[in-house]
């Protein structure tokens, strides 16, 4: 999700529909594939630097590690706000 606001402050906006500031965005949401471990570890550390205020996680169908998504493993939503400069994370289940 995007912050129109913010766009006009993206220097290829215009030309192209790319985005260069993390504060352009508002929402980023990630459907976990195979290769879970970057949607858990590494972009929750991007994403965090640049400052984008809230990530989802939407694992439906529960390919996380046990550590990220809980035991027994299960289709799994985490919503993760920016808190300062660290995203907290809550989870919810899927039935």
């Amino acid at each position: 999700m995007l912050d129109e606001t913010v766009l006009a402050s993206e220097p290829l906006w215009e030309r192209e529909p790319v985005i260069t500031l993390g504060r352009s965005i508002k929402l980023v949401v990630e459907v976990v594939s195979t290769n879970w471990e970057t949607d858990y570890a590494r972009k929750v550390e991007e994403y965090a630097l640049l400052g984008i205020p809230e990530y989802w996680i939407v694992d439906y169908r529960a390919l996380g590690g046990v550590a990220f998504i809980g035991k027994p493993k299960q289709p799994t939503i985490t919503v993760c706000p920016l808190i300062d400069e660290d995203y907290t994370q809550q989870q919810f289940h899927l039935a």
